[in-house]
């Protein structure tokens, strides 16, 4: 059975701001907030009614304009449509090396938010080919300490880490680390999101010992820094959850789960793409100990969910999907777990460009 992974993105795209004051610029901002929260639809609508007045106020080239077209980017990407995510970066892209040149900061982000997408597809050798780019710009431009350099370091890490070469990784994760709490401090978000990553790195390993002994350090931080109800504090939590649940342990897993789920439920709403991963990890779990009435209606809720706050070709959507398929098979409803089965493929291949 497929599990949703319960990490943090590795590499998250970059939204970017706007110069112009006004009501636009409170539109984009009111924007970025739903898409912060999931709501990308409402998010897509304030973002294209806004492109459409830059392009028509400042013309399809200004910066402002170019921002705009990557934060659409953004949204296609987050909603997993991948291929029209790329489009509009490369038109942003193409945009800002025209205006800026092509080692600007400005326009390294967009390289950054292409290796995104090209890392969401599992190619990693163009992640590590746009990441390196992105990494010799930073540093000229901006110092080998500078935390934009830092996250194109973790950029690398991650790309090694999913091709599993894990001493690679680590090597990349542990310079990170070390940028990262020069300059920023040992308790500051992005050093823990690497503490965090480099914890991932040891569940992959099955040094699960290793990794909740660096969980622990990341939990402690955030829920000083951020809060116990922040959103990166929960999704420690879950990885926490996910550690006990890969060993066995059950009960404990299930009482971490909760403890995610309900604070979710609180700062993010039921359907927001976190709280759903939660419910459909509770579903795994429950499939683990034979349970299967329970697991489906958590699927079911993480399926309806994920439909509407993703879209029905999502991949977390197919995954809940593909899920579901697995318990009717388990319980001899092989034509229920047919149709799943075939559904979750069809959406697979369509993403993938298969005919």
């Amino acid at each position: 059975m497929p599990h949703i992974n319960a990490v943090t993105k590795h590499i998250p795209s970059q939204y970017l701001s706007l110069s112009i004051p006004g009501r636009l610029d409170e539109a984009c901002m009111l924007g970025s907030v739903f898409a912060r929260h999931g709501r990308y639809k409402q998010a897509m609508k304030l973002y294209e009614q806004a492109l459409a007045e830059y392009e028509k106020a400042l013309g399809v080239g200004h910066l402002d304009t170019l921002s705009m077209v990557n934060n659409m980017a953004c949204i296609f990407h987050d909603q997993g449509q991948d291929e029209k995510a790329l489009e509009w970066y490369e038109r942003a892209l193409v945009g800002f090396e025209k205006a800026l040149g092509v080692d600007h900061p400005s326009t390294l982000p967009i390289v950054t938010n292409v290796a995104v997408v090209f890392h969401s597809q599992g190619q990693y050798e163009k992640v590590l080919e746009l990441s390196q780019r992105a990494l010799a710009g930073r540093e000229k431009a901006l110092g080998v300490d500078h935390p934009d350099t830092l996250c194109t370091i973790n950029n690398m890490a991650s790309a090694f880490h999913n091709q599993g070469q894990y001493e690679k990784a680590l090597e990349w994760y542990e310079r990170g680390l070390a940028g990262y709490q020069k300059a920023l401090g040992v308790d500051h978000p992005d050093t823990l999101h690497i503490v965090n990553n480099m914890g991932v790195l040891f569940v992959k390993r099955g040094q699960y010992q290793k990794a909740l002994e660096l969980y622990k350090q990341v939990l402690a931080g955030r829920e000083k820094a951020l809060g116990v109800d922040h959103p990166d504090t929960l999704g420690i939590v879950n990885n926490m959850a996910s550690i006990f649940d890969r060993q066995g342990q059950y009960g404990k897993a299930l009482e971490w789960y909760e403890r995610g789920f309900a604070g979710c439920q609180k700062a993010l709403g039921v359907d927001h793409p976190v709280t759903l991963r939660i419910v459909n990890n509770m579903g795994v779990l429950f499939v683990k100990r034979g349970q299967y009435q329970k697991a489906l209606e958590l699927y079911k809720q993480a399926l309806a969910g994920r439909e509407k706050a993703l879209g029905v070709g999502h991949p977390d959507t197919l995954d809940t999907v593909s899920n579901m398929a697995t318990v009717f098979d388990q319980q001899g409803q092989y034509q229920k777990a047919l149709e799943l089965y075939k559904r979750a493929l069809a959406g697979r291949e369509k993403a993938l460009g298969v005919v």
